[in-house]
């Protein structure tokens, strides 16, 4: 069966979490908004009034079945692909941990929108500058220093034990997401998160995330998604 996805077609944004899944899992997909009238057609199922129509990209169409929201997607895909625990307790528990990346992906996005997304971020610089000097002093700290005491814990290898999960995926994005929106800070940053970068460089040497980040499907990061460099926001 082929996936079809949906996502805005011109940014990474919060649908490059389950491409990133699909990708690593050799699963077919469709990135529908990509295509001739994809936008058009995502719209329509967003503004449906039948069945489970979502809120928002991303989601995800399988038959008959959409699901929304990137964890919960992740969720699904996960036990059907491989990347999440077999164990009930063990599922829960890499959900647990990507809301909690959501958690991070949100505060990465409001350091160039601290006053909102209908605001432009010419409009709130000021508040942008001191709301990224806090997410670097205080917030950054916390989620990448929680996620390094996990991987030390679990011996090292992955987030939540011996095997791959869709969570290390994530991990992998947050690291070059933070390394290309603030590249003088994340570079400073990054012996506090040695096991986090050597986690990153596993997941980039995988065959098909390789093969994928080499290929025109992954889109470049730019300053429309959730990462974007501002120069007076790197210190």
């Amino acid at each position: 069966m082929t996936y079809e996805l949906y996502y805005w077609p011109e940014i990474q944004g919060r649908g490059e979490y389950v491409r990133l899944a699909l990708e690593e899992a050799g699963a077919a997909y469709v990135d529908v908004a990509r295509g001739p009238r994809g936008t058009h057609v995502m719209m329509k199922m967003m503004d449906a009034h039948k069945g489970t129509p979502p809120f928002a990209p991303p989601f995800l169409k399988t038959g008959k079945l959409v699901i929304g929201q990137t964890a919960n997607i992740l969720l699904y895909l996960g036990s059907r692909h491989g990347l999440a625990p077999k164990s009930e307790a063990g599922r829960l528990w890499v959900h647990q941990l990507q809301l909690t990346v959501a958690d991070f992906v949100l505060e990465i996005h409001d350091t160039h929108h601290p006053l909102g997304p209908s605001l432009y971020y010419e409009d709130q610089k000021p508040a942008a500058k001191k709301r990224t000097a806090e997410f670097w002093s205080e917030r950054v700290p916390k989620y990448l220093g929680y996620f390094e005491q996990l991987l030390t814990d679990h011996g090292g290898a992955y987030i939540a034990g011996r095997r791959l999960t869709y969570v290390d995926l994530s991990l992998f994005q947050i690291v070059d997401g933070l390394r290309y929106a603030f590249p003088k800070r994340m570079k400073a940053f990054e012996e506090k998160i040695a096991g986090i970068v050597g986690l990153r460089d596993r997941i980039a040497a995988r065959p098909n995330i390789k093969a994928y980040l080499a290929s025109e499907r992954r889109i470049p990061f730019n300053e429309q998604g959730i990462f974007r460099r501002y120069l007076e926001l790197d210190g």
